[in-house]
């Protein structure tokens, strides 16, 4: 009695992606797509050439125009001198620049050395301790700002610059970003460098920090752009003009120059310059470790 061989199905291949077929989307889809990427350009970019578009124009040219024209006809930089005269802008921008610079410096350091001890360090509490950072992350800014003016007040760090970076020196999200990097280390190295003598600090300064500096790179660039954005905290804390940093110092151009959007472009122009230039000549960092972090975490 004869046994037929019945030969197996073959599987089909799996395409990989990028390959012809995967990604390759139909007319309309490829449509769709392209409708979809010019409706979220002008969404988020939109905003931005308007406000810039209205700081260049003249003071006879129509702002509110339908279809709004982006490109002035007449195109000035005398509403820039009219805020330069108006507030002190240098100082209010070195101001800002102490209090993010500041913000970046403590956040790197306390939440790299926080992150570690969550992530790879064994004690008691550790849970308890998550569970309230996390909890922290569900409460809005506002809820904690009468207390957190009290405390600084309590201080005596009210009206400084002082007063304005210390209650974001470390932030929960910044924490559980550096928590997440450093526990992607292989808890095996950094128990056979304590048997070899290292100190916690050496395991933190040879070990944890060339693994976990991608993300470090992302917690400075995000507590530098809060810290400079930061407007309510350093209105609650700062009432002394000649301290004002330079998103407090803008909000005089709303009352001064409220018939006059132009000028109140241009300000908020200035204000937001140093961020552009900042995420422009750092983005590849960022990126860079945001990539990092999603693979190892």
């Amino acid at each position: 009695m004869s046994t037929a061989v019945v030969n197996p199905p073959k599987e089909r291949p799996y395409r990989k992606r990028g390959e012809a077929g995967f990604d390759k989307p139909t007319l309309a889809g490829l449509i769709m797509r392209y409708v979809l990427m010019a409706l979220i350009l002008a969404l988020t970019v939109g905003p931005f050439l308007w406000q810039l578009s209205t700081s260049l124009k003249g003071p006879f040219e129509d702002i509110y125009s339908f279809p709004p024209q982006i490109i002035p006809a007449d195109p000035t930089l005398a509403n820039y001198g009219e805020v330069m005269r108006t507030i002190p802008v240098i100082k209010y921008a070195w101001h800002s620049l102490l209090v993010s610079v500041a913000m970046v410096v403590t956040n790197v350091v306390f939440a790299t050395a926080a992150g570690y001890a969550l992530a790879n360090m064994k004690f008691k509490g550790k849970a308890l301790i998550m569970t309230l950072i996390l909890s922290t992350l569900l409460l809005p800014g506002e809820v904690t700002l009468t207390s957190q003016y009290l405390t600084i007040k309590s201080l005596g760090l009210a009206n400084t610059l002082t007063g304005v970076f210390l209650p974001t020196a470390v932030t929960a999200i910044n924490v559980l970003l550096m928590a997440t990097a450093a526990r992607s280390i292989p808890q095996a190295i950094l128990d056979a460098a304590a048997i070899d003598g290292a100190t916690t600090m050496q395991r933190l300064r040879l070990i944890v920090w060339p693994n976990v500096r991608g993300m470090a790179m992302v917690v400075a660039l995000m507590s530098f752009i809060q810290a400079w954005d930061d407007f309510l905290w350093p209105l609650v804390v700062l009432s002394d003009p000649a301290k004002y940093t330079l998103t407090v110092g803008m909000q005089y151009l709303n009352s001064a120059f409220g018939s006059n959007p132009r000028v109140v472009a241009a300000g908020t122009m200035i204000a937001l310059l140093p961020i552009i230039i900042l995420f422009i000549s750092t983005q590849k960092f960022f990126f860079r470790g945001v990539e990092e972090g999603a693979v190892k975490g």
